[in-house]
């Protein structure tokens, strides 16, 4: 029998070790169990409460980066039971609490009938007040464990003129929904019914500070 040559059998020899390799990874695949997809929700497409707003030409309004409650910012929706925090187990945001809560401000100002308009980064207007929006609380309470879950929505507004970044308004918004049961799909209404309410009396609350800009 002729011998293998030094290079093919060096071939050979790692041919053997992929392919072995690839054995043991589909094996180990298989160990893995398999989890359920998470339950995906959204809220901030509730309307916000229609409002005629007070007369005069538009203002533009640039708002800062929000400030958000680190706790309850991301995907995860944030229970608390008798000041124990927890999570619902299954059900997350479809992004971030801060990302949804931002794009439901701009829907909010869009709709808003009064004067005051969110100039866009990067947008060529002139800014007449700086908004800043502080999300201190965004969770699920319950009073007890079998009660029905409450949404507290609780956001800071402070306004500021641009030009002096004087001070123009400082107002704490609140909005307190009960939900419909203790079902996930509940709680998520209540949530987008919570988170409704308080941008819709911001943003008539900016609207209403026009005046303040010549001051």
């Amino acid at each position: 029998m002729n011998p293998i040559p030094a290079a093919r059998r060096r071939a050979l020899g790692r041919i053997l070790a992929v392919t072995a390799l690839a054995v043991t990874l589909g094996g180990c695949i298989t160990l893995f169990p398999k989890v359920e997809p998470a339950g995906l929700y959204r809220f901030g497409t509730a309307p916000p409460p229609a409002a005629k707003g007070p007369p005069g030409a538009q203002f533009g309004v640039f708002k800062t980066p929000t400030v958000f409650n680190r706790a309850s910012a991301g995907d995860r929706i944030l229970t608390v039971t008798e000041g124990e925090a927890a999570y619902i187990a299954g059900a997350r945001w479809v992004s971030p609490a801060s990302v949804l809560f931002d794009e439901a401000v701009s829907r909010a100002f869009d709709a808003d009938a009064g004067r005051a308009r969110l100039i866009g980064r990067g947008e060529v207007a002139k800014a007449d007040l700086i908004l800043r929006l502080e999300v201190r609380t965004f969770e699920t309470v319950y009073a007890s464990p079998k009660a029905t879950p409450e949404v507290i929505v609780q956001v800071r507004g402070v306004l500021n003129r641009s030009s002096d970044r004087a001070l123009v308004g400082d107002q704490t918004f609140e909005s307190r929904v009960t939900a419909d049961g203790n079902r996930v799909g509940a709680i998520v209404k209540a949530y987008d019914a919570a988170n409704a309410k308080v941008l819709g009396e911001i943003a008539a609350w900016t609207s209403a500070a026009g005046p303040g800009i010549a001051n």
